[in-house]
């Protein structure tokens, strides 16, 4: 009986970690920005290809899922989940990205080729950190995050984020930069793999004042780079 109730205690206590957890996590709606879709998806059993990719000015290569890889040959291929939920680990929490093998047509990015920014509105709190899942192709893309709070007060970070082929340094990388999806294939616009690997969606960390509620993000990137920008998400300071 005493072991039952020790095992019932800890299980009530993971389940109220693991629920406060994921109420400071807020997964921001990015749909207004969004402008292109570098991931072939598999709908109804007909593939829908990416028209704007992840390269080349988004001519270039795009990604695809799991299920669509499968569907177009590809044997043992390294392809983005079909969930495009990302488990929380060490290194961020969840992240959702915005491509599923359930929509054929709407954006899944916001892509900037040279100099360009967007800005979008987030749900008002104040926040410990943001993740923003981005890829560079031709080289690094050299970004300006500004943060607006609710007092009209802004703050400033300059980042640089390194170009998708890039191994992150192994020596405990650094702890605003981690891989999201590794190691993946990418695919030409007839959906023909053009390489098997080595690719990667880099996730950002960003630290706006957690004493101050934020209300929009403005991120402006310089000329050098392609970038695309997947997601955004946010963990309350308290």
């Amino acid at each position: 009986m005493k072991i039952t109730a020790v095992i019932f205690c800890i299980l009530l206590v993971t389940r109220a970690f693991t629920s406060d957890q994921n109420n400071k996590i807020v997964q921001f709606d990015i749909g207004k920005i969004l402008n292109a879709r570098p991931v072939t998806t598999l709908t109804n059993n007909k593939l829908t290809t990416w028209t704007k990719g992840i390269d080349g000015g988004g001519s270039g290569d795009g990604y695809l899922t799991l299920s669509a890889a499968l569907f177009n040959g590809n044997k043992q291929p390294h392809a983005l989940p079909d969930d495009a939920l990302f488990a929380a680990n060490d290194s961020h929490p969840e992240i959702q990205l915005h491509y599923s093998n359930t929509d054929s047509l709407h954006n899944q990015t916001c892509n900037i080729s040279g100099e360009g920014g967007v800005e979008f509105y987030i749900p008002q709190n104040k926040y410990r950190s943001l993740y923003f899942a981005l890829t560079s192709a031709e080289g690094p893309s050299y970004l300006k995050v500004e943060f607006l709070y609710a007092d009209d007060s802004t703050t400033f970070e300059d980042l640089v984020l390194p170009d998708y082929y890039d191994d992150l340094p192994t020596d405990h990388r650094k702890p605003e930069l981690c891989y999201l999806a590794h190691d993946l294939a990418k695919w030409g616009n007839r959906n023909n793999m053009t390489e098997k690997d080595h690719h990667n969606i880099d996730l950002l960390t960003v630290h706006p004042d957690p004493t101050k509620k934020l209300k929009s993000i403005n991120i402006q990137k310089k000329k050098p780079g392609y970038l695309v920008f997947w997601a955004a998400t946010g963990e309350k300071a308290n």
